[in-house]
């Protein structure tokens, strides 16, 4: 299957008792057993639920790969992928990255004796001078958050194959519809489905995608084990939003394009972060790596004037002033005082995060009034 098809039917069937379309939504904590340890394929919904497994085969399918995975947020996958570690293990990570992601690195697991490494990967050659033979997992997002850094995947996983490290890719920005990490060497695909793949601003989720079975059968075991996982109505909202995640973001990507043309030719307007430039750092692998660039903007005030910045969002009629991203709303937010105001001061601005940085979710309205509603905001 192409992917546009893949969004529909990928990895789906209907469903066994009545033939419904859509999976149902099992709503039912226990399953009945004809004998003790005899049943139907299902006995716990913690461990397994039929909604929440129709969704984990459409996760792997839309990746391309063999094994899915739903938690209940993003924070949840990746939490479970750092169970894989033990003390005195340590993680190469991007240095510009989500918020909660350095949060749950430095505030929960460095306290478990996980010791992490946080470099620009622009560059990946730095990467090779902070490995060690205690090093485990590349933990790697592109684009970055809120930066839209480039990492080129392709090359990264030439280096973890080499030192047999993991490479874990958090594919949230992209989605499956612009980028493939698993085909171009990853071997974990992670992804916010509170994000793009739910699309509606309604669920929170979190999903892995891995190739490998004894891979799969680890973080299996830590999904059942440790219980962070999504339930049937979470991964019913999913499902539907999948199926139109090719229409969506072709929209997401067009309106994208023009709000970062917009506003590069604002003369109220610095610096504009948005890969499709040709001026970006990595453009040419965003290119080479990425089927388009995505709907993710930010942009800092000339002057970086923090008052300006809030006086914008604040201003803003069809942009809500919210966390998240990835919706068929626009949304805006100021990282530093929301996404990622658990990163010291002095670590935000190392990468760019700066007080005027404004970062834009942009959505499937119309383009013209997204841009009108720029225009009044910063005038």
């Amino acid at each position: 299957m192409k992917f546009n098809t893949k969004v529909i039917h990928g990895g789906q069937e209907h469903d066994a008792a009545y033939g419904a379309v859509m999976p149902p939504i099992y709503q039912t904590t226990t399953y009945a057993q004809s004998t003790p340890g005899t049943h139907k394929g299902y006995e716990y919904s913690r461990t397994h639920n039929p909604t929440r497994h129709a969704l984990e085969k459409a996760f792997a399918s839309l990746e391309s790969g063999n094994y899915g995975l739903a938690f209940g947020s993003g924070l949840a996958a990746i939490d479970a992928v750092l169970k894989l570690l033990k003390p005195g293990d340590e993680v190469i990570s991007t240095q510009d990255l989500y918020g909660g992601t350095y949060r749950l690195f430095t505030k929960i697991y460095e306290n478990f004796g996980v010791k992490f490494h946080f470099l620009g990967m622009q560059n990946i050659n730095d990467i090779e001078n902070y490995i060690t033979s205690k090093t485990k997992l590349i933990w790697v997002e592109t684009p970055t958050n809120p930066m839209m850094n480039i990492v080129d995947i392709k090359e990264v996983s030439k280096i973890s194959k080499k030192y047999n490290l993991l490479l874990a890719v958090d594919n949230t920005f992209a989605t499956p519809y612009l980028q493939q990490p698993l085909e171009l060497g990853a071997d974990i695909v992670m992804h916010s489905a509170t994000k793009y793949l739910g699309g509606h601003s309604d669920v929170v989720m979190g999903a892995l995608v891995v190739n490998n079975k004894a891979l799969a059968d680890q973080l299996y075991f830590i999904q059942n084990a440790s219980g962070a996982i999504c339930g049937p109505q979470d991964a019913f909202l999913v499902l539907r939003g999948i199926k139109t995640l090719h229409v969506r973001m072709q929209r997401h990507c067009e309106n994208g394009k023009a709000i970062a043309e917009y506003l590069n030719d604002h003369p109220k307007i610095e610096n504009v972060y948005w890969p499709g430039f040709k001026s970006h750092p990595n453009h040419d692998i965003a290119k080479s790596q990425m089927a388009d660039f995505g709907g993710m903007v930010s942009f800092t005030t000339k002057g970086n004037n923090y008052k300006e910045a809030i006086r914008i969002v604040e201003n803003l009629k069809i942009f809500t002033l919210a966390e998240s991203l990835g919706g068929v709303e626009s949304l805006a937010g100021h990282p530093a005082s929301m996404t990622h105001a658990s990163i010291p001061k002095e670590e935000r601005e190392k990468t760019g995060i700066v007080d005027s940085l404004i970062r834009l979710s942009v959505g499937i309205e119309d383009q013209d009034d997204l841009i009108n509603d720029l225009k009044q905001a910063i005038a």
